[in-house]
């Protein structure tokens, strides 16, 4: 070696120094957090086997609000971080009987689950949506970076990349899901289903005047209600996709349908 191993470890300890890491929050604290309550939420589910109600309350909440204040003042973000932290715990029941709901969907929607309980214990689909219904109501609750780090860990389990922006509502089916991709301003409604390989992206995006994309601006679909998209189909911009339209495999759409639409490659309009 040119360099010993002293030197080299001396370099890597400072490599980083132009990026704040040390004050970020730990993702594998988040990450634990969010499993914990998963398997609190579906005891012996798809994160195994949870604990005491009141203990795992106690430690998620212990975990959970450094880290939320880490990510608080990262950002320059005012707020009390243990009042964040207590309310996105008392959404727990809220996000239970979603989620409920969501595995029946799954149930009823999949000839091949035998029950809504093989669904919660064995369905990549279904764990995305428990770390997606999770991180967006933090998101709701204006935490940044916190959010992210959920929905990136069941990106990395399911290849499902949900961004914890998105709106979604009751009934939510995911069948096989590999590849699904959802944008942050993506508005969902009830009853939607997703194959694997369905993008809902952004068109293009606004800049500002110094060329950076302007962030926040609405920009990814909205499904309303009942609204099936078919593997492999790609959805762009902010368009609508009308209630109870069926969009088919491997279609390319950058316009809004309107309701009962049934649309694939042999059409030649809309």
């Amino acid at each position: 070696m040119n360099v010993s191993l002293e030197e080299l470890a001396e370099r890597l300890r400072g490599g980083s120094g132009a990026l704040a890491l040390e004050r970020l929050p730990r993702p594998a604290v988040v990450h634990e957090a969010a499993a914990r309550l998963v398997r609190l939420m579906f005891p012996t589910g798809p994160e195994g086997a949870g604990g005491e109600p009141l203990a795992v309350l106690r430690e998620v909440r212990a975990e959970m609000v450094p880290q939320v204040q880490r990510a608080l003042a990262f950002t320059g973000k005012e707020a009390d971080a243990g009042a964040v932290v207590d309310a996105w715990l008392e959404r727990l029941p809220e996000i239970q009987r979603m989620l409920t709901l969501d595995a029946r969907a799954a149930y009823e929607g999949d000839p091949a689950a035998t029950s809504p309980e093989e669904v919660v214990c064995c369905y990549p689909g279904f764990l995305a949506i428990v770390y997606h219904r999770l991180a967006h109501e933090l998101y709701r609750l204006g935490v940044p970076l916190v959010p992210r780090a959920i929905s990136e860990r069941a990106h990395s389990l399911t290849g499902i990349d949900i961004h914890p922006g998105a709106q979604i509502g009751e009934r939510f089916f995911i069948d096989h899901g590999t590849g699904i991709v959802v944008g942050e301003t993506a508005v969902l409604g009830r009853g939607v289903s997703l194959y694997q390989g369905v993008t809902l992206g952004a068109k293009k995006f606004e800049l500002d005047e110094h060329g950076n994309p302007v962030k926040g601006v609405p920009r990814h679909p909205i499904l309303e209600d009942d609204v099936i998209v078919y593997a492999g189909a790609t959805i762009l911009g902010r368009v609508t996709i009308g209630r109870g339209s069926v969009i088919g495999g491997n279609v390319w759409l950058t316009e809004s349908v309107p309701p009962g639409s049934k649309i694939t490659h042999s059409s030649e309009h809309i």
